[in-house]
């Protein structure tokens, strides 16, 4: 393509000229965009050397104002998949393009595009998707922007997962995208910035959808505990538990999951605690708010009660002091305490600890206290939005940890 590498190289000294050469650019790939991109490698390619030209180094904020400004203007499918994929990929090297996009208020124009363009070409649909997932993941959305999100958009979003429930290697980003929104209104509402109004009346609409049709979007369920089975980013895991935090403290979500889809959750709940090195700390609170409500307001809470002993097993090992338990999870901070103290307080896992006096033997002799009624732990739902890890940090593994030790010796 020679003619495109004559147009990205052109030296463009006015805002006159760089602005005919991106016009050219986009012309150019539209028009042929049938016979050089047919696939997404070819896309791809085609990006790149436009960020990889001289005209884009040499005007980069220019030119991705530019390309913003396009997203926001343009309407033809076939431009808009390149302005697409030229946000995507260079977003993803430099942040600074996705805080632009949210600036200039792209992201009620992207939510516009994907449900009014939802039968055009579907490797345009994917990639708006993709971008409405980035530019959301690394920054707060404006609440002006989240307050124009419709029911339908949403119940939308559910039913693409549906559509796709044959398909066990769907696209990454179908779950997620429902994940990153779910974690925007949580943070409006309950971790509110410096510049944003306390919003308590803003309505959650993923939390919206699934309490009045989650019947009918099971296969989401499904995927979010298959994502937590297999994920090791720090960042997606506890965008899983917020959600989940939320469905189980919510009447109305309750018994959203199938029974055996909560038995799964409680097997990856159970090792996952056990394998959090002891740095995780932050994590490992996160998922015990989270056990608590799982536990006590779940279809789990009737029998024949699953787990049980191992549950108490888990809680009783991560409170311990002294010996080899201790040296595994590292020294118990008060925080695990009171968080584990208030999972043992699940009824039907109490009255399994209870001696004949009543007084609870796992917590006399592994917490060192009572269970008293004051004791019970502030499960806000504050702490749980407030807890955060940049994109692409991966959580350590104990098991790793130790074979790499043993390894060394």
């Amino acid at each position: 393509m020679q003619e495109l590498d004559d147009i990205v190289s052109s030296q463009c000294h006015t805002h006159g000229l760089i602005d005919d050469a991106l016009r050219s650019y986009l012309s150019f790939t539209t028009n042929y965009k049938g016979e050089y991109l047919k696939n997404d490698y070819d896309i791809a390619r085609c990006c790149f050397k436009l960020l990889g030209s001289t005209l884009f180094s040499s005007h980069q904020d220019y030119v991705r104002r530019q390309i913003v400004f396009s997203l926001l203007e343009e309407d033809s499918p076939d431009t808009l998949h390149l302005i697409v994929a030229l946000l995507i990929f260079d977003g993803r090297e430099h942040e600074a393009t996705f805080e632009l996009m949210n600036a200039e208020g792209i992201f009620p124009r992207l939510v516009e595009i994907i449900y009014e363009g939802k039968d055009d070409d579907a490797g345009l649909h994917r990639m708006l998707l993709e971008l409405l997932y980035e530019m959301s993941r690394i920054q707060r959305l404006r609440i002006q922007d989240l307050i124009l999100i419709e029911d339908d958009f949403i119940r939308y979003l559910f039913g693409i997962i549906e559509g796709l429930s044959d398909d066990s290697n769907g696209p990454y980003h179908y779950p997620t995208i429902r994940l990153i929104l779910n974690e925007q209104y949580m943070v409006s509402t309950h971790d509110p910035g410096p510049d944003q109004p306390f919003t308590a009346n803003l309505t959650n609409k993923v939390i919206k959808t699934l309490s009045t049709h989650g019947f009918a979007f099971k296969t989401f369920g499904e995927n979010i505990i298959l994502l937590l089975n297999r994920e090791s980013e720090t960042s997606l895991q506890l965008l899983i538990l917020k959600l989940l935090y939320l469905l189980f403290t919510t009447p109305s979500t309750y018994e959203y999951f199938y029974t055996n889809d909560l038995r799964v959750l409680v097997d990856v709940m159970i090792r996952n605690l056990l394998d959090l090195p002891s740095s995780a700390s932050a994590l490992r609170h996160t998922y015990l708010r989270v056990l608590y409500p799982l536990l006590a307001h779940t279809q789990l809470k009737n029998p024949p009660h699953y787990k049980r002993d191992e549950l108490l097993r888990l809680l009783a090992m991560m409170t311990a002091t002294g010996g080899a338990m201790e040296v595994h999870f590292g020294a118990v901070d008060e925080t695990t305490k009171r968080l584990v103290g208030r999972c043992i307080r699940v009824p039907w896992l109490k009255e399994h600890t209870e001696g004949a006096d009543g007084e609870s033997v796992v917590a006399k002799k592994l917490l060192g206290v009572e269970m008293l009624g004051g004791m019970a732990s502030s499960l806000s739902v504050v702490e749980v939005t407030t807890q955060k890890e940049r994109p692409g940090v991966l959580t350590g593994s104990r098991e790793k940890e130790e074979e790499e030790e043993l390894g060394k010796a």
